[in-house]
């Protein structure tokens, strides 16, 4: 009996560690994404911990790989509809949507030029718009366009179909569904933002000037998409810690790294506007490792103050917003305005439906009662950074490898 194919569920960073690892190891490989791009919320990011670089040093690297590698086959805009079987024998059912865009795009823009129809810019967090055909900003993987079809107007307008040179297009294409065999299953379904909505004492969705911290990640690069005007010469930015973290009425958890990605925020925000001055509200800093040092350069800046307090209440005002918080060290509330309030919010894991899955309360997986032949990673199983999904990542990996040889393969 030969080893069957590994099934990968998540094309983020976990997913596609685990994708390049086992197939460089000879194994087959099917990596399933439901969005139509690999890289998940690391091709998100500005920068990312350890060395604060951009995406694009790891994932690049990692998106050769998966192109030079025969054995890996990739599904985007693809969920898993459900298995059945045991270790060495999985029996996978796939759904696809619809391919409008084929493997003859050339991601020449011409289609995009012509298209008459705009949606909200996931890639940006909403804050944008693109065209209903369109490649996200950054670093992309496969590099094609992709179409909207819950905005597209189809045959009702038909312009992109119109001047493709390429019949690349395909707007009458319909989902599939389709089985695969499969020996070993690796959960890599990572994680979300919580809804920043449901805090409603911090105003987000109700003025432009609150925003999350995965949000920030995008507005540095472009110029705060105007929300801080230029004729401000010495915005004041505020980052309100566990918002909607370590709360009963919201996530009783800590996410782990949201106080780090806030201390990197700070820098990044220094770096590109020297005349700010940025404000921390926190609870408790906690940071690891090399995040230690992060925090050595924010209390080494004069334009960065951390306040252990937390944010109550946003006052908005046509100026400013108005930042209600209390300062622990002081026993005392105090006011502040500022410019801009970014909230850091929690991860919140994304649930993949399968029968075999069990969660805890708070919806990670529960490792402990996975089936043989199942593994998760990274943030389907624990708030977790980029470091620590990577080695969980080919861990799963090796002992996927063991149990599929206790269960005959070989």
């Amino acid at each position: 009996m030969t080893t069957g194919p590994l099934l990968v569920i998540g094309g983020g960073i976990s997913g596609i560690t685990a994708a390049v690892e086992a197939a460089e190891t000879g194994m087959e490989v099917f990596l399933v994404e439901k969005q139509p791009y690999l890289g998940g919320r690391v091709a998100h990011m500005n920068r990312y911990f350890p060395k604060l670089c951009p995406p694009q040093c790891g994932l690049e690297i990692n998106f050769r790989r998966i192109r030079n590698n025969r054995h890996i086959k990739v599904y985007t805009s693809a969920t898993v509809e459900s298995i059945s079987g045991s270790a060495g024998n999985f029996t996978i059912t796939l759904k696809r949507s619809a391919q409008h865009v084929n493997d003859h795009c050339t991601a020449c823009g011409d289609c995009e030029s012509v298209c008459p129809v705009e949606r909200p810019d996931d890639y940006r967090y909403g804050q944008q718009r693109t065209k209903a055909i369109y490649i996200p900003d950054g670093i992309v993987f496969p590099y094609a366009y992709t179409i909207d079809e819950k905005v597209c107007l189809k045959s009702a307008c038909a312009e992109c179909l119109r001047v493709c040179k390429y019949q690349a297009i395909n707007l009458y294409a319909l989902p599939e569904s389709f089985a695969r065999e499969a020996s070993g299953i690796i959960l890599a379904t990572g994680w979300k933002p919580y809804d920043a909505s449901l805090i409603g004492e911090l105003g987000f969705g109700t003025d432009e000037r609150v925003v999350t911290n995965v949000m920030l990640e995008r507005m540095v690069d472009d110029n705060f998409y105007g929300i801080i005007s230029p004729a401000i010469v010495s915005p004041v930015i505020a980052f309100a810690q566990c918002a909607g973290s370590r709360d009963r009425n919201h996530l009783p958890y800590c996410s782990g790294v949201c106080c780090g990605t806030s201390l990197k925020q700070a820098l990044m925000i220094r770096e590109k506007l020297p005349q700010s001055r940025i404000k921390i509200f926190y609870i408790d800093l906690r940071v690891l490792g090399r995040n230690e040092d992060v925090l050595a350069k924010v209390q080494a800046d004069p334009g960065i103050e951390l306040i252990r307090g937390k944010v109550a209440a946003v006052e908005r005002h046509k100026e400013s917003l108005i930042v209600g918080a209390e300062d622990l060290l002081e026993n005392k509330k105090i006011e502040t305005r500022v410019d801009l309030l970014v909230l850091a919010t929690g991860m919140v894991p994304e649930q993949n439906g399968l029968e075999q899955v069990i969660t805890q309360a708070d919806g990670f997986v529960d490792t402990r009662f996975l089936p043989e032949g199942f593994f998760a990673v990274g943030s389907a199983v624990h708030p977790s950074d980029v470091s620590t999904s990577v080695k969980e990542a080919t861990a799963a990996v090796l002992k996927c490898m063991q149990v599929l040889r206790r269960a005959g393969c070989h």
